[in-house]
């Protein structure tokens, strides 16, 4: 009974915090523009921060999207560097706009090289307003490190739920100048970079629908760039974990099941183990009502405690996949309040402690009292 209220109330706590903070990340966003590729991989990269980027394009190329009447706003995002695995980011202040961000101390940044933290960033990074620190190449802290060149923390974020709380912020141009090439045989490209600056990739609104029927298909299509609808690829990305998470549900009732079994086959024993006690109990008075009722009682007990220790279970599984889940992606699923749909399973276990148990009391009604205390 426990096995199975764990996992199914796992997999309810675990998939609804994954669906809100999936939708809540994408909220918004219309269209991501990026490098060709997997469009799942440009979303999970761009949008929630946790693959890969297919790659790098030009900014004229995505600025020249944005020139788009239908158009109504482009926010570009330019990565490739980390602090202790916290992705570094340049953006602009659009990008905070659009998550309603708040500053909690300090500033917004302004000049080269400053940055601002997420809540959970500055917390884990344990980094404060007025710290320096040296970025790593790459998205994992392994990478070699940019020690010529110090980022200074100018401000730190309040919490906000969402993808920003993991993040490093800063300009576009402080990306752009700890990428430069510093030697002299690469001064020719680096000149011609100041007209050809790349970003990773574009956040994308539309003023009306009608940019979203047209955009993405002409992006696609006509030039060298990728455009990936968001709500399209989370959707199928649930689809398809979707069918994981109803296979295991399955399985969970199926455990159910048996454990409804396990109480029947339990109290039945119990009842012809307890004959003579039953017996003995109704020659002095008991009615057999009463001990129906008592037998009833112990199904109900035995999946009560079963529905306390699952949700215990529960909350046990949650905490380390919430912590695993933060170490690898810093993605938080560590909300343990009891949801909706648990009220149910508590319904449902109650109801399944009350059929095993009823099926074997109803044998109180048959016991033949002088029979039992002779032969027993």
């Amino acid at each position: 009974m426990t096995l199975g209220i764990a996992m199914i109330s796992l997999l309810m706590l675990l998939g609804k915090q994954l669906q809100d903070k999936f939708a809540k990340n994408i909220s918004g966003i219309d269209l991501v523009v990026g490098a060709k590729g997997s469009p799942l991989q440009l979303i999970l990269s761009s949008v929630y921060q946790i693959d890969n980027p297919t790659g790098n394009v030009y900014l004229d190329d995505v600025a020249a999207i944005a020139q788009n009447p239908l158009v109504k706003e482009m926010i570009p995002l330019s990565m490739g560097d980390n602090y202790q695995g916290f992705r570094i980011i340049g953006t602009n202040k659009k990008y905070f706009e659009h998550f309603k961000t708040k500053i909690a101390s300090g500033k917004m940044f302004k000049g080269n090289l400053e940055v601002v933290l997420g809540a959970s960033t500055a917390q884990n990074a344990n980094l404060k307003v007025g710290d320096t620190f040296a970025s790593s190449h790459g998205l994992d802290s392994e990478g070699e490190k940019h020690a010529e060149n110090n980022y200074k923390v100018v401000g730190i974020l309040e919490y906000n739920n969402s993808v920003v709380d993991n993040l490093i912020l800063t300009s576009l141009n402080s990306v752009w100048n700890i990428h430069e090439h510093k030697d002299e045989h690469h001064e020719e490209e680096a000149a011609d970079s100041t007209i050809k600056r790349e970003i990773t990739s574009a956040i994308i609104k539309f003023r009306s629908p009608m940019g979203m029927m047209t955009m993405p298909r002409n992006i696609n299509q006509n030039s060298k760039l990728q455009a990936a609808v968001p709500a399209i690829e989370v959707n199928r990305l649930f689809e398809l974990l979707g069918i994981g998470i109803e296979g295991l549900q399955f399985l969970a009732a199926v455990i159910m099941l048996i454990s409804g079994i396990s109480v029947f086959v339990s109290l039945y024993n119990s009842l012809k183990e307890r004959k003579y006690e039953m017996a003995l109990m109704l020659s002095m008075g008991a009615s057999r009502t009463r001990l129906f009722l008592m037998l009833l009682l112990e199904g109900i007990i035995l999946s009560l405690l079963g529905f306390i220790a699952g949700i215990a279970l529960s909350r046990i599984g949650i905490y380390l996949i919430s912590n695993a889940l933060s170490k690898k992606f810093h993605f938080d699923v560590s909300q343990f309040s009891l949801q909706t749909g648990e009220i149910y399973l508590f319904v449902g276990a109650l109801l399944v402690g009350i059929l095993a148990a009823a099926i074997p009391s109803i044998g109180i009604y048959r016991i033949n009292i002088s029979k039992t205390l002779a032969t027993e």
